[in-house]
């Protein structure tokens, strides 16, 4: 889960695993997977930070490849 903000500054946790996109129309908008939509303070880098984040700490990013990074060979 990733801690966001409303615009009304409420606070709330959204589960990464289901964002579709992440974007900026002023407004950062966040679509889910089930097409529900999510307004926030944030802005699209610091949602994108905080999705990263999420992902190393279940350790969806430890795959190198993953990552980005290329084999040590």
């Amino acid at each position: 889960m990733i801690a966001l903000t409303k615009l009304n500054k409420k606070p709330f946790s959204l589960n990464a695993l289901y964002i579709e996109s992440v974007e900026e129309f002023p407004d950062t908008t966040i679509t889910l997977t089930t097409g529900r939509k999510y307004v926030v303070l944030e802005t699209k880098d610091e949602v994108q930070k905080k999705i990263i984040e999420f992902y190393r700490s279940v350790q969806l990013l430890s795959n190198p490849y993953l990552r980005g990074e290329e084999d040590e060979e």
